[in-house]
């Protein structure tokens, strides 16, 4: 008999800051209540390779007499573009869409970053629900209500707070997901343990196998820890001026490598490349211990993750750095470690400590 639902709440300032994320398995029943009386039509959003389950969302939908409909997008990083916007406004214009209907993402972080951006911009704000499919969406972009989408320059630039009505990761996903995509999904969750939850990285160390086990106890306990750190960050901090910054710790490398890769390196592949990074640029500097950053090779090494990339890129990576979100004026700003759960911001004075950092991941 499968496990009742975990319920996590995220508790904004106003009512519309705060949303339920349901995690468990066979929820998209919870579906109508969560969307409302008031909601008469939805677009369901979702990519080119899970038509069949955006097909089913819809079919869900329909079955208790709403107006459903749905928009394919590219699949991947390829579907957080303007003209992909632009194509979904579109659609909701043409069918009429008013500010008491709802707009549901199915699929991994790159629709739910766009499929928010749209119904965060549409009438300036409809409601939207998320069926995160991914590892990587579940415990990261479907929590929190960041949207975005990519423009030449960068990752994530043109954007929106646009928290969810709630969010449904349902783990029945997990089990047709490629080997890789679990894997690269962890990224997030050893992130989360080095800034907030050493049970995190425990519960890894002590069977690295079976916390990629879609079916796994252990996977669920890991993604319900994840996504407990995230709502409990975001419902103190959800516009990112406080301790949200937190959660980007390892991103600032990550966004640059991905840049650099033109996004066809998978996100949670560049994050562990960046918590290598922001390892030894807080060895470097004195705030992070040899044991803690060794621990943070260890562990991605032991699920399949990379831990070093090209020393050759090193001129476009500083450039895509400096375009980080969290840089102010000239000056990058990093998250590095005191301790396991102490995560701090660091300024950095001269980019040459970087670049030290750098050659020790570099190959």
């Amino acid at each position: 008999m499968p496990l009742a639902p975990t319920t996590l709440k995220v508790s904004g300032n106003t009512a519309a800051e705060s949303y339920p994320v349901l995690v468990g398995n066979g929820l998209l029943g919870h579906l109508p209540e969560l969307l409302g009386p008031s909601v008469k039509k939805v677009l369901v959003i979702h990519p080119r390779a899970l038509r069949t389950t955006g097909d089913v969302v819809r079919d869900e939908l329909a079955n208790v007499g709403l107006e459903a409909l749905t928009a394919e997008i590219p699949d991947a990083e390829e579907g957080k573009h303007i003209q992909v916007a632009s194509f979904c406004w579109e659609v909701l214009g043409k069918n009429d869409f008013t500010r008491s209907d709802a707009v549901i993402s199915v699929g991994g972080g790159a629709v739910t970053d766009l499929a928010g951006f749209v119904a965060a911009t549409w009438l300036r704000g409809v409601k939207v629900i998320h069926i995160p499919t991914s590892l990587l969406g579940m415990v990261d972009a479907a929590v929190g209500g960041k949207t975005g989408i990519n423009t030449a320059e960068g990752k994530n630039l043109v954007g929106a707070f646009h928290p969810p009505a709630a969010v449904l990761a349902d783990l029945d996903a997990l089990a047709t997901l490629p080997k890789n995509e679990l894997v690269t999904g962890m990224a997030e969750i050893v992130k989360t343990g080095f800034i907030a939850d050493e049970r995190i990285l425990e519960l890894i160390e002590e069977d690295p196998e079976d916390a990629i086990n879609p079916g796994s106890a252990r996977l669920r306990e890991l993604i319900e820890r994840t996504i407990a750190v995230k709502v409990d960050v975001v419902s103190r901090d959800l516009k990112e001026s406080g301790d949200r910054e937190f959660l980007n710790y390892g991103h600032t490398l990550a966004h640059a490598i991905e840049l650099a890769e033109r996004y066809q390196m998978r996100h949670g592949a560049a994050v562990s490349i960046g918590l290598c990074f922001a390892a030894e640029l807080g060895r470097s500097v004195g705030y992070t211990s040899d044991e803690i950053a060794d621990r943070h090779v260890n562990i991605l090494k032991s699920l399949g993750l990379p831990t070093t990339y090209r020393n050759d890129r090193w001129a476009a990576l500083l450039d895509g750095m400096k375009r980080d979100k969290k840089a102010r004026g000239n000056q990058l700003r990093f998250v590095v470690l005191e301790a396991i759960g102490k995560p701090r911001i660091y300024e950095v004075p001269d980019n040459s400590l970087l670049f030290a950092a750098y050659q020790e991941i570099g190959e």
